[in-house]
């Protein structure tokens, strides 16, 4: 029998169903950790002061003991200093988890896609948190801007094979 176009298109979706599909959900997102420390007002500085704010953001993903559940963590550190005496203002320490449920995906992408895929996810809701702590605390609100988190997970993916020439241990 040739194969006539009607038979290579049923050849091609019989293909596409034998492929798993990927499925995720989010199953929950909350606050693991929360500071912030307003040292401005507990060294009872006055005035109209301008913050200088530095970021730093790790990721880290746990498997649940739930077959295809992990717990994402994106953890924050917001400094804000002086622009004029480079005292520090506040500071913001924040760690944000999500459960994700995710099946279907090849083992060897897993990873990029819990560090990656998921912290997109849940970022919305960090920057709305951290925008609302700073108002809250007395500060002009920090918009976080959006992270790049494949550059994220390149540059920590690049620092371990580093250490690892270097014959340090890793974290």
């Amino acid at each position: 029998m040739a194969d006539t176009p009607e038979n290579k298109a049923d050849g091609a979706a019989a293909d596409q169903t034998q492929q798993p599909q990927v499925k995720m959900r989010v199953l929950a997102q909350y606050i693991r950790d929360l500071s912030f420390e307003n040292i401005l007002v507990q060294k009872g500085a006055q005035g109209d002061v301008q913050p200088e704010v530095k970021v730093s953001v790790n990721l880290d993903a746990r498997k649940r003991a739930t077959e295809n559940q992990y717990e994402v963590i994106t953890k924050l550190n917001v400094t804000a200093t002086s622009k004029s005496d480079q005292t520090t203002l506040f500071v913001i320490e924040m760690e944000y988890a999500g459960i994700f449920h995710v099946e279907g995906l090849p083992a060897e992408q897993l990873h990029p896609y819990l560090m990656i895929e998921c912290p997109r996810i849940t970022f919305p809701f960090v920057r709305r948190l951290v925008s609302d702590i700073s108002r809250d605390g007395g500060f002009p609100p920090v918009n976080l801007e959006m992270i790049d988190f494949v550059a994220l997970y390149r540059n920590e993916i690049a620092r371990r094979v580093q250490e690892q020439k270097e014959g340090q241990p890793t974290n």
